[in-house]
């Protein structure tokens, strides 16, 4: 028997894949089931997953599977949101096994996270293990990391202070594309990449700053832009 907030959790995420293929965040967890924190859906979530109802899909976040439904699953009703609250919900009262979600319906990946970079004077670029949840029709082919930008450079470019520039991993580039450049082994920025005279030029895409010159030898190219992820508060 499942607890009455763990049967209505099951349900809801069930309603949601069903509804846009893609599993609810953990914020909506929460609203949805009224609860004060988000490590109660954690408990909630990892007791499904005990039981054998739910898995996670691996290295992909906000990425469940309903593998089945309760016994008593006609009882109670899933909880929605106002505006959910016509979502038909007759295949979830069968009890019998949910249908699967395709794997590639769940399009949020995770990538490395690495700190801040600027995008106006360079500063050090602080390595750090967390990972960053991005969707991925916004990555193509390749490695990739995220960096979160500080500063205002680049916005001409439409990069933002607080942006999350997504940074696909590779050492070479083309003059006019937009790098992360790592100068003197030790700082890094991202600039577009400009060579001329035997020099290297990093690029600003604000009036307000000058460009930055460095032997070719100061300014290794440690991946170039692929993509922006922006937070609206």
């Amino acid at each position: 028997m499942l607890t009455r907030k763990q049967h209505e959790l099951l349900r809801f995420i069930q309603v949601r894949l069903e509804e846009s293929g893609i599993s609810p965040s953990f914020e909506e967890m929460k609203e949805a089931l009224d609860l004060k924190s988000k490590s109660g859906v954690h408990r909630l979530i990892s007791a499904l997953e005990e039981r054998g109802f739910i898995r996670r899909l691996p290295n992909r976040a906000r990425a469940l599977e309903v593998l089945r439904q309760p016994e008593d699953a006609t009882s109670k009703p899933a909880p929605s949101r106002p505006a959910e609250a016509g979502v038909a919900a007759s295949s979830l009262t069968s009890g019998t096994p949910a249908p699967r979600t395709p794997a590639n319906n769940n399009d949020v990946i995770e990538i490395p996270l690495h700190g801040k970079i600027a995008a106006g004077v360079p500063i050090e670029a602080l390595e750090t293990h967390a990972m960053l949840p991005v969707p991925a029709a916004l990555l193509g082919a390749g490695d990739h990391y995220a960096l979160e930008v500080s500063g205002d450079s680049m916005i001409e470019a439409g990069i933002l202070d607080g942006d999350f520039a997504l940074v696909k991993r590779t050492n070479t580039a083309r003059d006019g594309e937009i790098v992360v450049a790592l100068v003197r082994g030790e700082e890094a920025t991202l600039k577009y990449l400009q060579r001329e005279g035997g020099m290297v030029r990093l690029e600003p895409a604000n009036a307000a700053y000058e460009p930055q010159i460095y032997a070719p030898q100061d300014v290794e190219v440690q991946g170039k832009l692929a993509g922006l992820l922006r937070r609206y508060h």
